[in-house]
Formats: C-alpha cells, structure tokens, sequence
C-alpha cells in the first residue's frame, strides 16, 4: 500500500502539469486569432455593442458562441461568424461592415482556429479593441 502513494502523487502531478500545459496551449493557440478580432470585430461587438449584435467582449461571451450556428467546431464553412467575414463587402451582412474586407491571412486564422475545435484559454480573456475604429462607427 506504501509503495502505490508515490505512484498517486506522481499520477496527479503528471495529470496537473498536463492540464497547464494544455491551458498554455489554448492561450497560445488563441492569441492570433485574438489579434484579428480585437483588430477587426471587437469595435463593434465590445461592450457598448447594440443588443442585437452578438457581443465578443471577452472570452467567456464568445464561448456562447460556440457550439450553436454562430461558430461550429470543427466546420468554419458552416459557421455564420465565418460566412459573413468571408462575404464581398457588397453583400448585406458582410463584416465587418466598414467597407473593408479582413486579409486573407485574418481569414485563415479564424479558418484555422474553428477548423481545430474553436478552443478558448481556460480563464476569461478581456478582449479590448486594437487600432483604428472602423469607419462606420
């Protein structure tokens, strides 16, 4: 019996460095993608967003996001959030509406991110815009 307790406590540190390592990963993993939305989305959909907007003001807000038609793990085409980045600024509904589409390589990120699952980091992440506000605003 003596002789399993070390193994227990070894188990459980493995198991807990596992677990910041993933939530390392999760931060990493997300920090470009934190880049595009704070650059491109987050002007309009922070926290004075209108209340028909879906707000992505922090993490916490985007995790409701996930899993329903807004963004789908997994499958970005089938991601509304995706369409309407993706969209021709003429179409109605193209973000952002600005008159400006997002770069490829902005595109490829968010492709990316819920191609893998849409992960977010662990703990809540303020998210806070970056650069200029877009014009409509």
């Amino acid at each position: 019996m003596k002789k399993s307790l070390p193994l227990l406590a070894l188990a459980a540190c493995i198991a807990s460095c596992a677990q910041v390592t993933t939530s390392d990963a999760d931060v990493t993993a997300f920090a470009s993608v934190r880049t595009v939305l704070e650059t491109n989305c987050v002007h309009c959909h922070g926290d004075n967003r209108l209340s028909t907007m879906p707000p992505i003001n922090d993490t916490r807000a985007l995790s409701k996001l996930i899993g329903q038609h807004w963004i789908v793990p997994g499958k970005p085409e089938a991601s509304r959030f995706f369409q309407v980045v993706t969209f021709p600024d003429e179409i109605p509904g193209a973000m952002p509406p600005s008159g400006h589409a997002i770069s490829t390589k902005e595109v490829q990120v968010l492709r990316d991110w819920i191609k893998a699952g849409a992960k977010l980091p662990a703990s809540n992440v303020k998210l806070t815009p970056q650069g200029p506000l877009p014009r409509s605003i």
